[in-house]
């Protein structure tokens, strides 16, 4: 038997997104499992982007904000929640992501909150230049551990249909 069919006679099942002619319009898919948002996660992002806002990195200064404390970038928390939404959604289907459109971030984010993500599909329409593939547009949310929603971002993709025989 070869490492990559070890038993030909079994059924595989491989892990994927949906094809855009399988999404529902009106749909809200949710992302689970959430991702709880460390001190470790927001400096090592906000570094490594070369993003120095003290208001992310600087505890005894964020302290005197009206926030009290330091925030999670907001570009990690939109990050998280498009990236939640992968596997259930475009994981192998994507063909592209075309852009974003309205971003909000009505409430913050801090350490140790838990990020939980969902992903309603609001369009999708046959490409006409691009047989065979959609543009699909979609709206992501995510939510704190408490449902307060601390993202929501428009966003437009490219998608593969399914291969008709």
């Amino acid at each position: 038997m070869s490492a990559h069919h070890p038993d030909p006679g079994r059924p595989r099942i491989v892990q994927r997104g949906l094809y855009a002619d399988e999404l529902q319009i009106g749909a809200i898919y949710e992302h689970r499992p959430g991702r709880t948002l460390t001190e470790a996660d927001n400096v090592l992002f906000s570094t490594m982007t070369m993003n120095p806002q003290a208001l992310h990195l600087d505890a005894a200064w964020s302290g005197t904000t009206e926030f009290g404390q330091r925030l999670v970038n907001s570009m990690l928390t939109l990050a998280t929640v498009v990236g939640a939404s992968v596997t259930q959604l475009s994981q192998g289907t994507l063909v592209a992501n075309l852009g974003f459109g309205q971003i909000a971030f009505p409430h913050p984010l801090h350490h140790g909150d838990t990020l939980y993500s969902e992903t309603e599909v609001t369009g999708v329409r046959p490409s006409r230049s691009r047989p065979g593939q959609a543009v699909v547009s979609l709206v992501h949310t995510g939510r704190n551990q408490h449902g307060d929603v601390v993202v929501r971002a428009e966003r437009t993709t490219l998608m593969h249909c399914q291969e008709r025989p």
